[in-house]
C-alpha cells in the first residue's frame, strides 16, 4: 500500500479456490484476508474505485456466503477473527494478544483493534450471566438473578476500563487519518454514492453492491445487553440501523441476541419484586448504569476522535460513521436511552 501500487498487483492474483478451505477456520482466515485486500483496493490508492476486479471479488462473495455475511469488511474480520495470544498460558488481554493482519500497521492501528479484542473477551462472563439470569427468572429465583445481574455489571465495569485505555496508544490525529479511512464501507459513502460492483459475481448481476463498513455497532456484545435488560429503542431510523447491524455479524451471534429477546424478560421481572426485594432493583440498575457509562465513553471518544478531527474529504468525511451513519445524535440517543431505563 505504501508503494501505491496495490490495485496492479491485486489484479495480478489468481483466482483463489474456496473449495479447498477445509473448515470455519479457515474460511474466517480467508474472509479477514480477503476483506483487508477488498478495502485497500477500494481505498488504497489516491483515487477511490468502483469496480472490484473478479479475481478478487468472486472468492471474497464465496467465503462471505459460506459465513453468512456480506462481502466487506466487518466486525467480525476487523477485531474478532483478528488476533492471537502471545502466551497461549495467559489470558486474553492487552498485553499478551497481537494483530494478524492490518492495513499500514503501527502503535495506533494495533492498539485500536486491540482494545476491542480485549474488550470482547472481558465481555465473556456477562454472555454467561445473561443465560444464567434468564433461567433465574423462569425457575423464579430472585437472588440468582441478582446475582447474574451483578456480574453483568462488574463485566461491563471491566470493560469501560478497558476502554478508558485507548488513548494510551492510539492517538485521534493519527486514528482519524491513518487508520479510520480503510474501514469505510460502500454504503451512504459520499464518495461512493452508487455503491461498488462485484465483477463476475452472478448474484449480483453486475450491479453495484451498498455495503456498511466496520463498526463497533457489529459487535453482538451491547445488543445481547439490550436485549437481557429489556433497553429498547423507538421505532426509527436508528433502530432500523442496529437491526440492520445484525446481518454482518457471525450468524451464531445475531441467534443468540434472538434467543435472549425471546426468553422471558429480565426487566418485567424485577419490575414486578422492586419494591419486596430492592436489592434485585439495585443489582439491575447497577448493570444499566454500567452499560450506559460504556455508551458515554464511547460518545467522547466519537467526538475526539472523529468529530474535532478535521473536516476531512469525501473519502474520510468527520460527520458519517464507517458504518455510513450520523454517528453523534446516534450514539447520543443510546446512551440517553439507556439511561431512561433505570427503575426507581
Amino acid at each position: 500500500m505504501l508503494t501505491g501500487r496495490i490495485r496492479s498487483f491485486i489484479r495480478q492474483l489468481p483466482l483463489l479456490d474456496t473449495a479447498r478451505l477445509g473448515d470455519d477456520r479457515e474460511r474466517k482466515k480467508a474472509m479477514v484476508i480477503l476483506s483487508f485486500v477488498g478495502h485497500a483496493y477500494v481505498w488504497g490508492e489516491k483515487e477511490t474505485v468502483t469496480l472490484l476486479p473478479s479475481s478478487l471479488a468472486v472468492p471474497w462473495h464465496q467465503v462471505a456466503r459460506m459465513l453468512g455475511r456480506p462481502p466487506v469488511l466487518s466486525y467480525a474480520s476487523y477485531v474478532l477473527d483478528n488476533w492471537r495470544r502471545v502466551d497461549s498460558h495467559n489470558p486474553i488481554e492487552v498485553g499478551n494478544i497481537v494483530l494478524l493482519q492490518n492495513f499500514l500497521g503501527g502503535q495506533d492501528e494495533e492498539w485500536f483493534v486491540l482494545i476491542h479484542v480485549a474488550i470482547e473477551a472481558a465481555a465473556g462472563a456477562a454472555l454467561e450471566a445473561i443465560v444464567a439470569a434468564q433461567r433465574a427468572v423462569v425457575d423464579e429465583e430472585p437472588e440468582r438473578v441478582a446475582d447474574s445481574l451483578a456480574t453483568i455489571a462488574r463485566a461491563v465495569e471491566a470493560m469501560n476500563k478497558i476502554l478508558l485505555r485507548m488513548p494510551e496508544r492510539c492517538d485521534p490525529y493519527i486514528y482519524f487519518h491513518r487508520v479510520r479511512p480503510y474501514i469505510h464501507g460502500w454504503a451512504n459513502q459520499p464518495n461512493i454514492p452508487s455503491g461498488v460492483v462485484y465483477e463476475g459475481v452472478e448474484d449480483y448481476a453486475g450491479e453495484p453492491q451498498k455495503f456498511r463498513g466496520e463498526t463497533g455497532a457489529q459487535s453482538s456484545i451491547i445488543p445481547a445487553f439490550d436485549a437481557v435488560l429489556g433497553l429498547t429503542h423507538a421505532e426509527d431510523m436508528l433502530r432500523s440501523y442496529l437491526n440492520e447491524m445484525r446481518d454482518y455479524m457471525p450468524p451464531r451471534h445475531r441467534a443468540f441476541i434472538e434467543a435472549v429477546e425471546a426468553r422471558p424478560s429480565v426487566r418485567q421481572y424485577v419490575l414486578r419484586h422492586r419494591r419486596a426485594r430492592p436489592t434485585l432493583r439495585d443489582a439491575y440498575n447497577a448493570a444499566i448504569d454500567g452499560v450506559c457509562r460504556f455508551r458515554s465513553t464511547h460518545l467522547e471518544y466519537a467526538h475526539s476522535y472523529i468529530n474535532k478531527q478535521s473536516r476531512g474529504d469525501a473519502r474520510n468525511p468527520n460527520s458519517i460513521g464507517t458504518g455510513g451513519t450520523p454517528f453523534i445524535p446516534y450514539l447520543t440517543k443510546h446512551r440517553n436511552e439507556t439511561k431512561s431505563h433505570r427503575i426507581a
